[in-house]
């Protein structure tokens, strides 16, 4: 789906990106797509919120470790974008009401 992603970033004020907690060999490529999105400079202004899910699963990354391999401050850093990080499970619900206030916060 990312090709066309594009298409829908016009008046777009948050973002949501969700990265798989249980797969190490997936962040890689969920990095790439993140950076993709941050560098649109049609999101330039947009809030992102990234989501670490499936932490319900026996086999999950600490937030800490995914931070560490994706460089998640050296991404900070340098996006032009406000990045918040949430950690959820969307099979149990986990998480999943901190997001909803991050949404209304970010929409006042």
């Amino acid at each position: 789906m990312s090709p066309i992603w594009s298409s829908y970033y016009g008046n777009c004020h948050s973002l949501l990106f969700v990265m798989d907690a249980s797969n190490p060999t997936q962040l890689s490529a969920s990095c790439v797509q993140l950076l993709g999105l941050l560098s649109a400079e049609e999101l330039a202004k947009a809030s992102v919120l990234i989501l670490f899910n499936k932490i319900d699963l026996p086999c999950y990354m600490t937030v800490e470790e995914m931070k560490s391999i994706i460089r998640l401050p050296d991404i900070i850093a340098c996006a032009k974008q406000n990045i918040a990080t949430a950690e959820i499970s969307a099979r149990d619900g986990t998480g999943l009401a901190a997001v909803l206030l991050w949404l209304q916060e970010q929409h006042r």
